[in-house]
């Protein structure tokens, strides 16, 4: 019987919208992520071989309740890396939600300029 099992995966790439996608690429570069532009409307962010697409698209039901998480090898260096930042200067909308430790490991939250929520978790 075929499967996916079968087949090496390479990455995923979710789509994501942008409630104002210029102010939103804008972000995302200033966060570091590097942008390839695909076209008038969208543009690929990768951060090493992690990747997402974003859009030029809104819809607020969906945009609301997207959630990325990103595992990473240290999120404390993650936070003081966000803070150092100061995203919400530039970006008064942007909100920071310091470390939490939960019963898997911990994690920070980033709600980007349309208010898609980023986790940096950790697993302990």
């Amino acid at each position: 019987m075929n499967n996916l099992s079968q087949n090496k995966p390479v990455s995923i790439r979710p789509f994501i919208g942008s409630k104002t996608f210029e102010r939103s690429r804008n972000f995302y570069n200033d966060l570091g992520f590097n942008e390839t532009v695909l076209d008038t409307g969208l543009s690929l962010f990768r951060w090493g071989e992690l990747g997402f697409y974003l859009q030029n698209a809104y819809v607020k039901e969906w945009v609301d309740n997207t959630m990325l998480f990103i595992e990473v090898e240290n999120v404390q260096e993650v936070w003081d890396t966000l803070i150092s930042m100061e995203l919400n200067i530039k970006y008064p909308e942007v909100r920071l939600v310091p470390i939490r430790i939960e019963s898997w490991g911990q994690e920070c939250f980033l709600h980007d300029p349309s208010g898609i929520l980023w986790h940096f978790g950790e697993f302990s």
